[in-house]
């Protein structure tokens, strides 16, 4: 599924680097479109989600789990995740979905990672 626009309380979760330098993939896309921050990696910004993928897999691991968190604590919008970590950064979905096995139901994952999961 490719995103294309945000129904109002839709969030486009995406892959950042430490530096919040949006400069290519769904990042630049999330800048373009969703309201991300440039210069801010983590965190909600606009109609947009950043985790930093570019740090290493604990950084991921750590980030994603805040993020699940946060899912948790807002179930009033609906979290659209991108295969973050899966492009620039160069991870598998089998390497990176597992972060996200305990999202909460207001979190649609990637077709690439519920198959990782095991899920649909």
């Amino acid at each position: 599924m490719r995103i294309e626009s945000l129904a109002p309380g839709e969030v486009f979760v995406f892959g950042s680097n430490a530096a919040g330098a949006h400069g290519g993939g769904a990042a630049r896309f999330a800048l373009d479109r969703f309201g991300a921050v440039w210069g801010q990696s983590e965190g909600l910004q606009g109609q947009s989600y950043g985790i930093d993928t570019m740090s290493g897999l604990d950084v991921l691991a750590e980030q994603a789990a805040r993020f699940v968190s946060f899912a948790r604590s807002h179930p009033e919008l609906r979290f659209l995740v991108t295969e973050v970590g899966c492009g620039i950064a160069g991870y598998l979905p089998a390497d990176v979905a597992g972060f996200f096995a305990d999202s909460p139901d207001n979190v649609v994952l990637p077709e690439s990672f519920r198959e990782a999961l095991g899920r649909d």
